[in-house]
């Protein structure tokens, strides 16, 4: 893994701590802790200086809902958070080097 990888790995593992909170609230019913994370990801994190851009919040969310289906369908190898962070990179970080350009 690169170190960016493994610095979004980290930065996910974090972005669960309150998602688990709010579980034990609404009893493991969330459907939104998607946007919940996403929202933290893109404001209250260093993702956008890991992936040399800011992200669209709704982008965000709508790559962490795909990947909870995918690794609901075939669980990887490699734990979650590796697995999101790669995928995470390799959508985000060719389309923030053409923002660049």
């Amino acid at each position: 893994m690169s170190d960016a990888s493994q610095a979004i790995s980290k930065l996910l593992y974090e972005a669960r701590k309150p998602n688990h909170r709010v579980y034990q609230i609404v009893d493991g019913a969330d459907p939104d802790w998607a946007t919940r994370c996403a929202d933290w990801l893109v404001n209250l994190s260093p993702l956008a200086d890991l992936l040399g851009g800011k992200p669209v919040r709704s982008e965000l969310t709508y790559m962490l809902v795909s990947l909870d289906k995918e690794l609901t369908r075939e669980p990887p190898a490699q734990a979650w958070e590796d697995f999101y962070a790669e995928k995470l990179i390799a959508h985000f970080s060719p389309a923030m080097q053409s923002c660049r350009a």
